[in-house]
């Protein structure tokens, strides 16, 4: 009787068919063998493969869609059953596991991005910024509380950044403007509230935004700069003189 021939694992043909370009995010969509999907991504090391909907590696922890999923509905039990969140708590492996879950999502939506689905990079974002949120009100250390929270302006700027591309292809340059500053002020207010005020100015995500804001500002419609002078006028009288600077310039850059 003839032996079965052996089916090999080695991956190195599929790599050397595409190779890994440095200091670019490598992405394409394929075909999966189960006809759905699957996002690719070309890391120096070889290849990572993503489901793009659902947990990037397709797993379904106890039925859930991810473990936030199920936490959060460990929450919603505790809440129906002792009538608060009282005493609901994340120990730390809990924490961990979520966080190592956040990095499948984070690879996930910068490849979404470098695809151009919008849709996508806001449902993901959104959905670790729904951690972040989580694990700051939950978890049981200081540590594990504060751990994630150093990524919420990164975070805010890419659900900006998608938001505003998503407002562009249906041709709506006021909303994607409107995006943007959304975008700004969350992040504002993040270094307000973590007592890092002065960092707010020279961060790399604000600028970021900033940057997209000024060259979208001369395709607004007059009806929008007429908005634009309106809400200059009320962060005026409100005293706000932040949010009048960056008003002002935006005008600057309408009538140019």
């Amino acid at each position: 009787m003839m032996a079965r021939k052996r089916m090999s694992l080695d991956i190195t043909k599929q790599i050397n068919d595409w190779p890994y370009e440095p200091g670019q995010i490598n992405v394409r969509l394929i075909s999966g063998d189960d006809g759905r999907p699957k996002i690719q991504m070309r890391v120096d090391l070889g290849i990572l493969q993503m489901e793009t909907e659902g947990r990037p590696d397709g797993v379904r922890p106890e039925g859930y869609e991810s473990l936030l999923e199920m936490h959060e509905d460990r929450l919603d039990a505790h809440v129906g059953e002792h009538g608060s969140d009282d005493d609901f708590s994340l120990d730390q492996e809990a924490c961990r596991h979520l966080r190592d879950e956040a990095v499948q999502y984070y690879h996930r939506y910068i490849s979404l991005l470098v695809l151009e689905d919008y849709e996508g990079v806001v449902r993901d974002t959104s959905r670790n910024l729904r951690l972040l949120d989580f694990c700051g009100t939950y978890a049981e250390s200081d540590q594990d509380r504060a751990m994630l929270e150093q990524f919420r302006p990164y975070l805010t700027m890419m659900r900006a950044r998608a938001l505003a591309g998503q407002a562009l292809e249906a041709g709506e340059a006021k909303a994607a403007m409107a995006a943007l500053d959304d975008g700004l002020e969350q992040i504002r207010v993040h270094f307000d509230e973590t007592g890092h005020a002065e960092e707010f100015e020279s961060a790399s995500e604000a600028a970021l935004l900033r940057e997209m804001r000024d060259s979208l500002a001369p395709k607004l419609p007059i009806s929008a700069r007429e908005e634009l002078r309106k809400r200059l006028e009320r962060a005026i009288m409100q005293e706000n003189y932040e949010l009048a600077a960056i008003l002002r310039d935006e005008l600057k850059m309408t009538q140019e």
